[in-house]
């Protein structure tokens, strides 16, 4: 017996179409951007008479020139770390904490546990921007009086923020891989001795492996690709907030923004190339009651 639905294949092809179908704008969208990324020239329309061949704007942004002519550059590197340190911050942030959360929820029934789990879907209801105000709030009350430690801490504070958005819908994962995971395993280990750390670290953890690197994955996209959160309390540019402040300046040569856009992009498709069944995993048997 087969555990999946299946359906006649003569309906496959109307399946396809309308997903490539609803799919079109996006898929333009992106084509336009990296066509105009190696043209002399934006590339606005199907019309590929104004794409003319160069890799001159990926040269120009990897030397950090704004523009094809005068001066005006930035360390596109240095934006690119900064993107990398906020994402890296915030998954290992939102990974280490769900995973405890999520054992916890699913291995011991303290009191007040149900309540908390439908506390943190609430709270993953609540969007970033409505937050904002008293995120802000908080830290201009938590701001550093020396002024040496305000870079430091403006990137503290950023992945932990950001890190907070993302945890209650990551509790729900790994509790959901957790409740996957047969007592037995769990029993023998405290029967030998073991503490709930250990258990949790030594025998817990190395079982859940796929749901690890799932959350992992879309924490660390949601800090690479955040905006809001990065533009208000971040004092360096990302890259994000690189293209935002530079796409509307008069010295700007917009293949070049395209040029930059493109390698915004490039984490993002190599993620979801390369683990798609991980995050298929993530979305299909992360999520249990």
């Amino acid at each position: 017996m087969k555990d999946v639905e299946t359906r006649p294949s003569r309906y496959e092809w109307v399946i396809i179409l309308a997903i490539l179908f609803a799919s079109l704008p996006l898929i333009l969208g992106f084509s336009l951007l990296v066509l105009s990324s190696f043209s002399k020239e934006m590339v606005t329309n199907l019309d590929l008479k104004s794409f003319h061949f160069t890799l001159e704007n990926w040269i120009n942004v990897f030397q950090g020139k704004l523009a094809t002519t005068g001066g005006i550059k930035t360390n596109i590197l240095k934006v690119t770390f900064h993107t990398l340190v906020v994402a890296l911050g915030v998954s290992g942030v939102v990974t280490f904490i769900s995973a405890l959360a999520g054992y916890s929820l699913s291995r011991i029934d303290f009191k007040g546990r149900k309540h908390m789990m439908i506390l943190l879907l609430i709270l993953h209801a609540f969007p970033g921007v409505a937050l904002i105000v008293g995120v802000y709030l908080l830290y201009r009350l938590t701001f550093p009086q020396s002024p040496d430690l305000i870079r430091l801490y403006s990137f503290f504070y950023v992945i932990l923020a950001r890190a907070a958005l993302e945890i209650p819908m990551s509790v729900w994962l790994m509790k959901g891989f957790f409740d996957t995971i047969p007592w037995e395993f769990e029993w023998s280990g405290i029967i030998d001795g073991a503490s709930r750390i250990k258990v949790w670290w030594k025998i817990m953890l190395p079982l859940i492996k796929p749901g690890i690197l799932a959350v992992a994955l879309f924490a660390f996209l949601a800090g690479w690709q955040d905006i809001i959160y990065v533009r208000t309390f971040l004092i360096d540019q990302t890259l994000a907030t690189f293209i935002e402040a530079n796409i509307e300046a008069e010295y700007t040569h917009m293949p070049l923004i395209a040029a930059a856009g493109t390698l915004y992009l490039l984490p993002t498709i190599i993620f979801f190339l390369t683990a798609q069944q991980i995050l298929l995993q993530g979305y299909s048997g992360g999520i249990k009651g």
